[in-house]
């Protein structure tokens, strides 16, 4: 039952950010990798990305229509992960402060352990 409330309240985040046209679980890749990258950019232990990425493969692969779909939003988590974790300047890239960043990945990591996911 947690499964189902954690995995709706992040459907519903996906969708309240303005990614609804997108496939949901390209959508979930995408919010996924820009708050893991800018974890990993901001100094969050490995381990805690380790554990929400597998966290958030499992919602890829919940949401996925299929095997080509599933990997299609397994690329573009990777693709956005390293252009958080390591911005260029030059790019038109939002860089979240550090601060809000932790607050979101903590926030996030406390949804995972309430819905039993960890």
């Amino acid at each position: 039952m947690r499964w189902i409330i954690f995995a709706a309240a992040v459907l519903l985040l996906v969708s309240t950010a303005g990614i609804a046209a997108a496939a949901v679980s390209t959508g979930l890749a995408e919010t996924g990798g820009f708050l893991l990258g800018s974890a990993h950019r901001c100094g969050v232990a490995a381990l805690r990305i380790s554990n929400a990425g597998q966290v958030i493969h499992r919602l890829i692969v919940a949401a996925s229509d299929g095997a080509s779909e599933q990997r299609a939003a397994d690329r573009r988590f990777a693709e956005v992960f390293l252009a958080s974790a390591s911005p260029n300047q030059s790019q038109l890239v939002s860089i979240p402060p550090c601060k809000a960043v932790v607050v979101q990945f903590e926030r996030l990591e406390r949804h995972y352990r309430e819905a039993g996911l960890n």
